[in-house]
């Protein structure tokens, strides 16, 4: 399966994101408003607010802030609205780029992101031209502190399609209906630190390309991830 080195490597950029962990817990507060105002503001009942708090949970996010977040959603105006827009390009080298926004201006956002691809030396494309080359999946990545036969069971029995070892964790891949239940199963196993959880977008083949195209590619992700607009960027870079 493509991305799972990607996935694997995330705890070991984890200094990274404490650096901006601030902007991190902010558009994942915005990221759960939406999720509870767009349905019923209870984790239990609404899959989408679910999928939201787990991955703000696997983000360290204090359990004040998320519940925040679902409480501004149950006071909110009819006029605080955010819209969902997706922009879809190449970047260095051709490496697919997928950005995923939360904007309440179109017009600013696609502005701001059409010209961080221009300025990295890429370019946007149409809706549709790249995100074929992705498919919605569930990524979990646990420490390989707990029983491999255990965490092998446990998930293919809630529905996993993989399980493998990676540089000292487990990277368990779930078809995305499938993710609460391999989540919950890990947890009923007694599962209780999860460096990555969440619903992603994951390139079904990636692309390699030489350490200076690499470069490029990373400044541009982290200046689309630097955007205030911007919720998450996904690419079909090989990690090597």
């Amino acid at each position: 399966m493509s991305g799972h080195s990607k996935w694997a490597t995330i705890h070991r950029k984890k200094g990274e994101i404490d650096a901006a962990r601030g902007k991190v817990f902010q558009k994942l507060a915005k990221e759960i408003y939406v999720a509870a105002k767009s349905g019923t503001p209870d984790v239990n009942s609404n899959a989408s607010l679910r999928m939201v708090v787990e991955k703000a949970k696997a983000a360290n996010m204090p359990k004040d802030n998320i519940e925040k977040a679902i409480d501004k959603a149950k006071g909110a105006q009819e006029g605080e609205n955010y819209e969902t827009v997706r922009y879809e390009g190449y970047g260095p080298s051709g490496v697919a780029v997928i950005v995923d926004c939360l904007t309440d201006n179109r017009n600013r956002t696609a502005s701001l992101v059409r010209s961080t691809f221009t300025r990295s030396g890429g370019n946007l494309g149409t809706a549709g031209s790249v995100s074929y080359m992705f498919e919605r999946k569930g990524i979990i990545v646990i420490p390989s502190d707990y029983d491999e036969d255990q965490v092998i069971e446990a998930s293919l029995d809630a529905g996993a399609s993989d399980v493998e070892t990676v540089n000292d964790t487990y990277l368990i891949t779930t078809p995305a209906d499938k993710f609460i239940a391999v989540k919950d199963a890990l947890s009923a196993m007694g599962v209780q630190e999860f460096l990555t959880s969440e619903v992603s977008y994951v390139a079904n083949n990636e692309v390699t390309v030489d350490d200076e195209a690499k470069e490029k590619v990373y400044r541009l992700v982290s200046q689309l991830e630097e955007l205030d607009d911007v919720q998450n960027v996904y690419d079909n870079l090989k990690e090597e």
